[in-house]
């Protein structure tokens, strides 16, 4: 677990520290009601369709509660992370060695998560920088690295949960009727 959970990590936070030092504008034009900056430096990866641009997502996924105020979203999102990774840990210690797909999935959740917390906690907001747009009008909210451990991580669950489970084999204990033979 430890290993996925860290390589996951890793690889969020060098793509943000990249995200921020390559695409940030340097002099951030913004308004006292928009706090989100009005200037992006752009790198086109796939002509209309796969952009790396910077973004401060102050909310959750889709931006959920992101206007809210600080004083009310920072303390819900840090308490939200620290039970998911709690919980998280705690439902690792628990799996039965034929459940591959969460042995995965977990760690991959469990570093996701880890990368936006150091996001909120540096910067009160998570660094987004993947942008990708299905048609002119249809585009994807922005995200991260660390937002598609989650989401892998999370489909790898849904596998698990739905995956037939195989009968346990009973374990012989002692004093149990042998068979005859």
């Amino acid at each position: 677990m430890i290993g996925v959970s860290f390589v996951t990590l890793a690889a969020d936070l060098a793509t943000k520290w990249w995200a921020k030092d390559r695409l940030e504008p340097r002099a951030l034009v913004e308004l006292a009601d928009a706090p989100r900056p009005l200037a992006f430096r752009k790198i086109e990866v796939v002509k209309d369709h796969l952009n790396l641009i910077y973004a401060r997502n102050h909310g959750g996924a889709w931006g959920i509660l992101g206007d809210e105020s600080e004083a009310i979203r920072r303390p819900f999102f840090l308490v939200i992370s620290l039970a998911a990774i709690v919980f998280i840990i705690s439902l690792y210690r628990k799996l039965h060695p034929s459940q591959i797909a969460l042995k995965w999935g977990l760690p991959l959740v469990l570093g996701g998560a880890l990368g936006n917390l150091v996001d909120r906690i540096r910067y009160g907001y998570v660094i987004d920088f993947i942008q990708v747009r299905f048609t002119p009008t249809f585009v994807w909210p922005t995200f991260n690295v660390a937002d598609i451990a989650i989401v892998v991580g999370v489909g790898l669950m849904a596998i698990d949960m739905f995956s037939p489970r195989r009968p346990e084999v009973a374990e012989k204990t002692p004093g149990a009727k042998a068979s005859a033979g």
